[in-house]
């Protein structure tokens, strides 16, 4: 790591994001935070204000193209260009099959998916330019695990790590790397912009995110140090690589689980329902 790295953070305001934000900044980094929550960009900007690298904050929404080409110009005339882009904004949504809204699946994959594609689109070009690069795209251990009931979260993240690995071969010709992230359960901040039809969903998914395996800041680190060996595929969480090995190596084992919980969550659907 350089004092001079460049790194855009998309959601830096809160979560994952600005702990990304704090760690790059630890190393001296010039880090710029895109968020469309002003307030906790400005609360950001202030918390971090001490630490030994540049924070900038800029307003950004990443299902509009226009404001991620409005980021790229302001790092071409401020910072003469990108060394890493970090596509982190993400929301999240859950219900079963036939009771979720066509309107929450789009809205989740205009976020999750195309916002992640617009980022790239828009900075690739940069990159190329440049002739060196790296994306880093947070995805989820829940685009490899499919859990129940998470239905459009599962895809949207699946396609994040299908679309990275196209990139991670597209892309290396041009000297530009990519890193797919697949986190388990931490404390953050997701369940706050969570849809869901279900009763007590969006408290169980807080309940779950409270997980103390590892904080945003180990994660954080764990992110920087991938980028910095060129790792491509991060599952940060040991109960999550626990998990993708039984999907992997004993997939009947792996089946039996998930069916089981599937069961579970059913029969408490179905009491929240009644009562």
């Amino acid at each position: 790591m350089t004092a001079s790295q460049r790194v855009l953070i998309t959601g830096g305001a809160s979560g994952l994001g600005r702990a990304m934000a704090e760690s790059w900044l630890r190393d001296g980094a010039r880090v710029l935070i895109g968020d469309v929550n002003e307030a906790r960009g400005k609360e950001t900007l202030a918390a971090l204000a001490d630490l030994p690298g540049t924070l900038e904050f800029i307003h950004l929404d990443v299902r509009d193209a226009a404001s991620l080409n409005n980021a790229r110009e302001w790092l071409e005339q401020h910072w003469d260009g990108l060394d890493v882009l970090v596509n982190n904004a993400g929301v999240a949504a859950a219900a079963r099959i036939d009771r979720g809204d066509m309107a929450d699946w789009d809205w989740i994959f205009d976020i999750n998916v195309k916002g992640v594609v617009r980022g790239c689109k828009v900075f690739v070009p940069l990159m190329k330019r440049q002739g060196q690069g790296h994306i880093v795209n947070i995805a989820s251990l829940a685009g490899l695990l499919n859990a129940p009931v998470m239905g459009s979260y599962n895809v949207t993240k699946a396609g994040v790590i299908a679309l990275s690995e196209t990139l991670r071969y597209e892309l290396a010709p041009y000297g530009i790397h990519t890193t797919v992230v697949c986190p388990g359960f931490f404390r953050t901040n997701l369940h706050e912009s969570m849809r869901s039809p279900e009763p007590g969903m969006i408290e169980t998914v807080d309940k779950l995110l409270s997980s103390n395996e590892l904080t945003a800041a180990q994660i954080a680190d764990m992110i920087k140090q991938a980028v910095a060996r060129r790792q491509f595929f991060l599952l940060p969480h040991k109960s999550g690589r626990r998990a993708y090995w039984f999907k992997r190596f004993l997939p009947p084992v792996f089946v039996r689980i998930m069916v089981k919980g599937a069961d579970r969550l059913k029969r408490k659907l179905e009491q929240a329902e009644a009562a």
